[in-house]
């Protein structure tokens, strides 16, 4: 079972989708993420299974992320955050957003 000290040692923060590419050389249907998460973390690299989204849908949108995982390379792309998603009734992907994206600051700490 997990701890709650478990669960600190995850660093989730808001982040805003500045970029999204298509990812063919993938071997499911991803796009290739750049996402801002403030000053503190800069834009980071995220390959995530959202292709529900149109891409023009997603630039802008507030995400959240797990920023301190090593990074994993996927078809040559190193993934270096873990954007977060559920998913629906059809198997796709949803995004987990924050519910006031106007308070929602740029590179917060989930807590």
């Amino acid at each position: 079972m997990a701890t709650y000290e478990d669960f600190q040692k995850l660093d989730i923060r808001v982040g805003r989708i500045v970029e999204v590419n298509d990812f063919p050389e993938a071997n499911k249907s991803l796009y290739k993420l750049k996402i801002d998460f403030g000053p503190e973390i800069g834009i980071k690299n995220s390959a995530a299974g959202i292709t529900v989204y149109p891409k023009e849908e997603l630039i802008g949108k507030l995400v959240l992320g797990v920023v301190n995982f090593p990074p994993k390379k996927i078809a040559g792309f190193f993934s270096e955050v873990l954007t977060l998603g559920v998913p629906d009734g059809k198997g796709n992907w949803i995004l987990v957003v924050p519910e006031n994206k106007e308070k929602a600051v740029l590179g917060g700490r989930l807590a």
